[in-house]
């Protein structure tokens, strides 16, 4: 038996040299965002407008149309006889004000000059359909008692900022969030037969 297999041989020393790598989400032009800010602050009166035409195909599938972009598919789920072709349209509002909160959270970040390397916002709505959407179910139900009765909203975000401060950036792009604001307030609405 060769002894030369069982002596210890000389340790190998590897130098490995740790490079981070710090990704950050596309920024938005900071400059661009403080001049609107202005223009908000000198005219908080000031309104947009947003327009979409939405379009039925048949079933519950329907599509709308914003300016030139694809259409947004709308359709419900199986067993609310839709064909399950795309989210149903309460998933849409939830999707909204996920867009919504998440350009909140960019825009205050960047006003605070934080830069944020992940936003994700997961939302649970609780909406109910007792009175099948009019059609002879639960015709007793009132206005506040249909829609959305609850939204749970969980958003991870992560940035070159403590967690103290990422969660001030949360709480405050939520407390200006045009859509959250919208889904929170009552609002004047009105429906009539187009001319």
């Amino acid at each position: 038996m060769s002894t030369d297999l069982l002596e210890p041989s000389a340790p190998i020393t590897t130098i490995t040299t740790v490079t981070t790598v710090h990704t950050h989400l596309r920024p938005i032009d900071r400059d661009g965002l403080m001049a609107f800010a202005d223009k908000g602050r000198n005219n908080p009166a000031s309104r947009g407008t947003n327009k979409v035409h939405t379009v039925m195909e048949g079933q519950y599938r329907s599509l709308s149309y914003v300016g030139n972009h694809a259409p947004v598919v709308v359709d419900e789920p199986l067993h609310l006889f839709g064909q399950d072709t795309a989210p149903a349209p309460g998933e849409i509002v939830l999707s909204g004000l996920g867009g919504c909160l998440a350009v909140g959270i960019t825009a205050v970040a960047t006003w605070k000059q934080v830069k944020l390397s992940k936003i994700e916002v997961f939302m649970e709505g609780d909406i109910g359909n007792p009175a099948a959407w009019g059609a002879g179910g639960a015709l007793q139900k009132t206005p506040p008692e249909m829609g959305f009765q609850a939204i749970r909203v969980k958003v991870l975000v992560e940035g070159d900022a403590p967690r103290e401060v990422l969660d001030e950036i949360v709480q405050h792009a939520n407390f200006y969030s045009p859509v959250a604001n919208s889904m929170r307030n009552p609002i004047p609405f009105e429906i009539s037969l187009a001319d």
